[in-house]
């Protein structure tokens, strides 16, 4: 790969990451801008690894890696209360595992994938608001 379209896959797994990051560090989650953001550039760094070694599977071992590695990441921002309603965290553990996703398709260079799952992501991240507003019409 040419030092440019790494760059650029590269800059748009750090921008898509931080977008995401971004809305969790605001709203004082457990994995902020910097944790989300580079599991997203991992993500991509291990993707270019293996496209650039010429081994045939390796994308798709690799991408099954980071699926599995990304899990366990994302259980550590689970706190589980006393009871099941206190279970927090499974947003921001959902928020990491897109970010892996994202940083996965931005190393493969699935632009059209990377900027529509960007925006579902955030748009799923605003909807915090109306999710509370819904469930306290229904109690």
């Amino acid at each position: 790969l040419a030092y440019l379209d790494v760059f650029l896959r590269l800059g748009a797994a750090v921008l898509s990451g931080a977008d995401i990051g971004f809305d969790r560090e605001i709203r004082d989650k457990p994995a902020g801008l910097r944790t989300i953001t580079l599991v997203s550039l991992g993500s991509a760094v291990f993707v270019l690894t293996a496209l650039d070694s010429g081994a045939v599977d390796a994308s798709s071992r690799v991408i099954q890696g980071i699926v599995t590695g990304v899990g366990f990441l994302g259980a550590g921002t689970i706190i589980h209360g006393r009871t099941e309603e206190s279970v927090r965290g499974l947003t921001t553990a959902a928020s990491v595992w897109l970010a892996a996703a994202i940083g996965i398709a931005c190393g493969l260079a699935h632009w059209p994938l990377v900027l529509i799952a960007s925006v579902f992501g955030l748009l799923v991240l605003a909807l915090e608001g109306i999710e509370s507003r819904i469930k306290a019409a229904f109690k």
